[in-house]
Parts: C-alpha cells; structure tokens; sequence
C-alpha cells in the first residue's frame, strides 16, 4: 500500500479509503446491508493497508455506521481512523449536535472519531451551522476527547469553498468530488490546489463519479483506452488520474462487492503522484472528451434525491440514461438499452411519473437539473409507452 501525506499531520493515510457509502446489499434494499459480506471486504481492506475509513449519519439509512463499527472489531478499530460526518441540514441546536455525535459513537462502538465532518456543506448550510456556533462547539468536543480533528465535506461552488476554507482557521481536512470529468464542477481542480496550499489535507470523493467511470461509455472509448499501451481497466484510469495529484491525501471508493476491494487495493499499491506520463494524459483527455460528445449525468448514485413523493426511480433511470448516451448512434445497442429500461423500470417508476415539484434538486449535492433531465429521459425511453 501507498501512503501519503494529510495536510499538516505526520500520520500517513492510506492512498485508497474505504468509503462505507455503497456497501453490498440485500433484497435491492439500499438499508439492508449484507453485514457479513461488508465486514469481510471491510476486513480485507485493513488488512492490505487501508487505515481510513469514511461513513456517515445516513448512508444506508442509518446503518452503514453499525457495520463499520462490527467490522472494527476483533483489533480493527486500533488500525484505523474513521472518519463520520454530522448531519448538518438535521442540526437546529446545539443539543443536536451532542445528541448525533452520541448517536454516532455508540453505533460504531468507539469512545472518539478521529475525523469528523460537517456534512455537504453548501453556502445556506454553512451560514446556518456557523450562526449555531457548529466550531465553538467542535472545539469543546475536541478538547474533551471525542474528536479529534475537524473538517467539512463540500458540495457548491468554487467561491463558496474559498470562503468556508477561509472562514476557520482550524480546518484540518476538507473532502470534495473530483475526477477526470468534473474538473471545473463544484470545488474542482482550483479548490483542490486551495485547500493544500492553505495546508488542508483534501479527501476525494466520487474518483469515479459513483461508478459512471468504472465501466466503457461507449465503443469509441474504450477504443481509446485500448490504443494505450499500458492497460489499465477504465476504473484504474479513474483512480489513477486522481492519484496523480500531488494535492490528494486520499481517494475514497465507495466499494460494493470483494472483487472490487480487491482490485482497488492493487490500483492503489500501484499509485503516485505525478506518475502518469503525457501520453497517458492524453489518453484520459481523449475519452473525457469522447465521454463528452455522447452525453455525460454527473449522478453517482447517492440517492439523496430520494424517495419520490411520486415513486420516481431517479437514480436507476439517469443510469440508464448515461448507458444510452454512451452507446447513442449504435442502432443495436441503443435498442438494447431502452429494453433494458423497459424490462428494469416499472410504470410506477418511470420519467413521466415526474410532477416537476423540485423536492429531488433541492436535496441533489450535484445540483443537477433532475426535472429537465428526467423529461430528456422520458422522451427517449417513454415515447411508445
């Protein structure tokens, strides 16, 4: 495993973080967690390196921090940090806040957290938090043990970063969503070099924009890869790309079966900063352009956006949405796609179900334009419904 330096400490992480947001499931449930699996990939991780491990208060609708704190047993809890985030947009009172950090200790069975964040810090959120005194508070809960180092997740625009990097000097990390295609989107590249040059570590999220990367866009793209000589699956181009950065302390992958830890360890072993020559940048360059000219829904899955008041399969439809994109200008596979639509997504669940209410893009941390997107949607997969 590779290690690599986090802002201003000298405690090394690993390059690769288990990100305890996409654990294996059962039954299609997002809350039902295969526990045994979970902790054996968890196990798995540790056990090659891994020493940094991110959930948070409602992954999985509440549970992803019970398995993280059954699969740090047995010795595990010793060999890592764990990083969990306060819900913000839940938090009215200060009482709140001592009642979820409680919550949250008891659910992982630990007495501290090592990294704790405040969640999906926007520029309504921010505001909000700051005038309940959210950093008076860390302070005093810092100074009594239960934390030990306080930091933010991020999901707005560049300038609103600047201002909340700027806003408190204690900041020890920040995590932001950043790959090869969202560049320019939310912090992005600019709030990346920021952060560390303000001596902040910066956790990334989404290295493969939840899982969008990992997988050929289309023919022409994987033609490209192809055309490198060095192989790599598209999902290591991903990780590696965002390893390359000097500036990353860790990149987070949300993992959902074994087989997926185990590659992304080795990915990870194999990792450095400023270790990607020019032609393999370029080659990135290449389908990230490809990537663009087909179509390109930044959704990673996260499913904030619901449930639906009307039942909408917001996430499993921009999916499938992305699949067609990739393959658009192929007859045959676009023909496959709208099948698969049409056999995946019931009546009940499809575009057209969209009442346009806006309850999903307020709650969306991509801020897509989920209304329009949904009715491009329905006019491609819907039209002989």
């Amino acid at each position: 495993m590779q290690y690599r330096k986090f802002g201003k400490l000298s405690w090394k992480p690993s390059a690769l973080g288990f990100g305890a947001m996409r654990l294996p499931i059962v039954g299609g449930d997002s809350s039902k967690i295969d526990e045994k699996e979970a902790i054996r990939m968890i196990r798995y991780a540790i056990d090659n390196g891994v020493n940094y491990i991110d959930t948070a208060y409602p992954y999985h609708g509440g549970n992803s921090e019970v398995v993280v704190g059954k699969a740090l047993m047995d010795g595990y809890r010793e060999r890592v940090k764990i990083a969990t985030k306060l819900p913000t947009w839940l938090v009215n009172t200060k009482a709140d806040m001592d009642r979820y950090l409680e919550e949250q200790l008891l659910k992982l069975q630990t007495k501290k957290v090592d990294f704790y964040l405040l969640h999906g810090l926007n520029k309504e959120r921010w505001k909000k938090i700051r005038e309940l005194d959210v950093l008076e508070w860390a302070e005093k809960t810092i100074s009594i043990g239960k934390i030990d180092y306080l930091g933010f997740s991020f999901h707005d625009d560049f300038e609103t970063f600047k201002d909340i990097v700027d806003g408190y000097e204690k900041w020890t990390f920040c995590q932001i969503l950043y790959n090869y295609m969202d560049t320019e989107y939310q912090a992005g590249l600019r709030g990346l070099r920021y952060a560390a040059s303000k001596g902040l570590a910066v956790v990334v999220m989404e290295p493969l924009a939840g899982g969008i990367l990992a997988f050929p866009s289309s023919r022409e793209a994987q033609e490209i890869w192809n055309s490198s000589p060095v192989k790599r699956t598209p999902a290591e181009w991903g990780l590696q790309w965002v390893w390359n950065h000097p500036e990353v302390s860790v990149v987070l992958s949300g993992m959902s079966t074994f087989e997926q830890v185990r590659e992304n360890v080795g990915s990870a072993c194999r990792s450095g900063p400023n270790t990607l020559s020019e032609e393999e940048l370029e080659i990135i360059h290449r389908v990230r352009e490809s990537i663009r000219r087909h179509g390109y829904i930044g959704c990673g899955g996260c499913r904030y956006c619901m449930p639906c008041p009307q039942g909408v399969g917001i996430p499993e439809i921009f999916a499938l949405y992305n699949e067609y994109n990739g393959v658009h200008g192929d007859a045959a596979q676009t023909a496959k796609v709208r099948e698969k639509y049409k056999t995946t997504i019931i009546p009940e669940k499809s575009a057209r179900k969209c009442l346009s209410c806006g309850q999903c893009e307020s709650k969306c941390p991509q801020q897509l334009p989920i209304r329009s997107l949904l009715e491009k949607a329905a006019v491609v997969f819907e039209s002989s419904r």
